[in-house]
């Protein structure tokens, strides 16, 4: 049984047993579903869309060093809005 791209998610051991079919699609550009014991489990995309796909996620996300760098800057304040949490209570400590 031969399933035409875009019909319905492939069952795992049709996927298996027709792999080549598979390829073969998700290369012309759909990506294939693959379910496993009824439940969606992968997609298979060919390898261009998978690498335009990731360098649009990593573009999207900024780096952490950007995420610090877009943390507030500032003076703390004196007096705690209401709500707010109060910060740990600094106290003196000797050494002997």
């Amino acid at each position: 049984m031969v399933i035409a791209m875009g019909d319905r998610p492939w069952l795992l051991q049709d996927a298996k047993a027709q792999f080549s079919a598979l390829v073969d699609a998700a290369l012309s550009g759909q990506p294939q579903h693959v379910t496993r014991r009824g439940k969606a489990a992968v997609v298979v995309v060919s390898e261009a869309d998978f690498a335009r796909m990731s360098r649009g996620s990593r573009a999207a996300a900024p780096g952490f060093v950007d995420h610090l760098l877009a943390m507030p800057r500032g003076s703390v304040p004196t007096e705690p809005t209401k709500g707010a949490r109060r910060g740990p209570v600094l106290r003196d400590v000797e050494f002997d």
